[in-house]
C-alpha cells in the first residue's frame, strides 16, 4: 500500500508538471503581429516609464505605452484531465479530485500603432501573481481601461 501511494504520488508529480502552464510570474507570447515566436515563455516587462517590454532571451517586443489603443482580458477555463487520468489509475479520490479542478488561462490582448502608424496586436497568457499588477500598470501608464471578456473574468482576476 505505501508503495502504491509513492508510485501515485510521483505519477501526480509528472503528470502535473506535463500539464502545467505559464509559470506564476511569467509570459508566453500566443500570437499576434510582433514577429516573436509563439508558445514561447519570457517577461512582460511593465517597468519602463514610457514602454511595455516583452522579452524572449534576446528577442524584444517593444510596445509604446502612449501608442497602446486597447487592453483586453479574458480567462479560458479547462480541466486538468492528463495529472487526474494518470492519477486515477493509482490513487482514485487524489485523481477524483484533480479531475474536477479547473484551470484558468490568464489571457491579455493588447493593440497599438508602431511608428508607422500600422495597427498592431499581440496576446499574451500570463501567469496568476503577474495579471493583476500587469492590468492596473496597463490603465495607469496608458490611460486606457481594460476591456473584460465577461463579467466573470473580471471577478476573478488571478484565480
Amino acid at each position: 500500500m505505501k508503495n502504491r501511494i509513492i508510485a501515485g504520488i510521483v505519477c501526480l508529480a509528472l503528470a502535473s508538471g506535463a500539464v502545467a502552464g505559464v509559470g506564476e510570474d511569467k509570459a508566453v507570447y500566443r500570437g499576434g503581429t510582433a514577429g516573436v515566436q509563439q508558445n514561447k515563455e519570457g517577461w512582460l516587462k511593465l517597468t519602463g516609464a514610457d514602454e511595455a517590454v516583452f522579452v524572449i532571451g534576446k528577442e524584444r517586443v517593444i510596445i509604446p505605452y502612449k501608442n497602446v489603443t486597447s487592453i483586453e482580458y479574458g480567462q479560458k477555463a479547462g480541466r486538468r484531465v492528463g495529472a487526474a487520468v494518470a492519477t486515477a489509475i493509482l490513487v482514485s479520490p487524489l485523481g477524483l479530485a484533480l479531475l474536477l479542478s479547473k484551470k484558468r488561462k490568464h489571457m491579455l490582448t493588447l493593440g497599438w500603432t508602431n511608428a508607422d502608424g500600422k495597427a498592431e496586436g499581440a496576446v499574451f497568457e500570463l501567469g496568476k501573481t503577474a495579471i493583476r499588477p500587469a492590468l492596473i500598470t496597463l490603465e495607469a501608464r496608458t490611460g486606457k481601461k481594460v476591456e473584460y471578456e465577461s463579467a466573470d473574468a473580471q471577478a476573478n482576476i488571478g484565480r
